[in-house]
């Protein structure tokens, strides 16, 4: 069967599509003929190099690439691209998936008597929030915004992304590490009461990988290091590795699974 059929005239919206995982599943889902709807923040040099990627995807595989250089994190943001959206698709029910790959959080050390501190200060309860709203708590918004508006096909897909510092100790990572543990939990409700809409949702634990975002956290080499020295097949995971899972997870053969952690990591979790 030539799985593109199973996609055509369905659209996946990326949260945070312009690097890392949400860029390379925007590829992976637009080489199986998904069309994308890309949303991320970039100041303008940049965003004309992420429209230009975006823009050769669409054209390798004969599919629309619509990009939205808005604040995925307030009300405004999202009604912005509702209007948008629905303007140029219409209002019918064509939404795959839906992909949180939103990295933005504080990256602070708990107590003052460290370098970091010294430059950045210490994380506070108002740093755990804005962190844990971007890369959790957001995807609730998102999900309710696309359900309200009808606009999830039959047997849709949501994903999470995850990291096993969800529940080790990073240095730096506190609040990241909190708010990866909270979408963990959200998505297990997500798993539960979405299913009336028939919508599966699940999350991917990637494995060290190699992205801008990664490089912010202290120490990011040594994670780098023993993750490869840990992983059965010697190297880190790959962005590309992430983005195959995203594309396997909405074929109709994934449909039984459903409020699961999906290890990507090439067995790296194992040692």
């Amino acid at each position: 069967m030539n799985k593109t059929l199973q996609f055509k005239g369905l659209w996946a919206v990326i949260l945070g599509g312009s690097g890392g995982f949400g860029l390379a599943a925007a590829e992976k889902l637009a080489s199986q003929g998904m069309n994308i709807a890309v949303i991320y923040r970039e100041m303008a040099t940049a965003d004309k190099l992420v429209r230009e990627k975006f823009s050769a995807i669409a054209s390798a595989n004969d599919v629309e690439v619509l990009a939205y250089n808005i604040n995925a994190l307030n009300e405004a943001g999202r009604e912005n691209f509702l209007q948008q959206f629905t303007a140029s698709v219409g209002k019918t029910q064509c939404v795959k998936v839906l992909l949180h790959a939103i990295a933005r959080g504080n990256l602070k050390p708990l107590t003052a008597d460290t370098p970091e501190a010294e430059t950045y200060g210490t994380l506070t309860a108002e740093d755990i929030q804005l962190t844990t709203y971007a890369m959790s708590n957001s995807l609730l918004d998102w999900a309710n915004l696309l359900i309200s508006n009808n606009l999830f096909c039959k047997g849709a897909r949501i994903i999470g992304l995850t990291s096993e510092g969800s529940h080790k100790y990073w240095d730096g990572y506190a609040a990241v590490s909190m708010a990866k543990a909270s979408l963990e939990s959200l998505c297990t409700y997500m798993a539960v009461e979405y299913s009336k809409y028939g919508i599966n949702t699940n999350v991917i634990q990637a494995g060290i990988t190699d992205t801008f975002s990664l490089r912010k956290i202290p120490g990011h080499d040594q994670l780098i290091e023993m993750a490869t020295a840990r992983n059965p097949y010697g190297r880190i995971t790959q962005p590309g590795d992430v983005a195959g899972v995203v594309y396997l997870l909405c074929t109709d053969e994934a449909a039984w699974i459903n409020g699961t952690i999906i290890h990507v990591d090439g067995g790296e979790h194992c040692r």
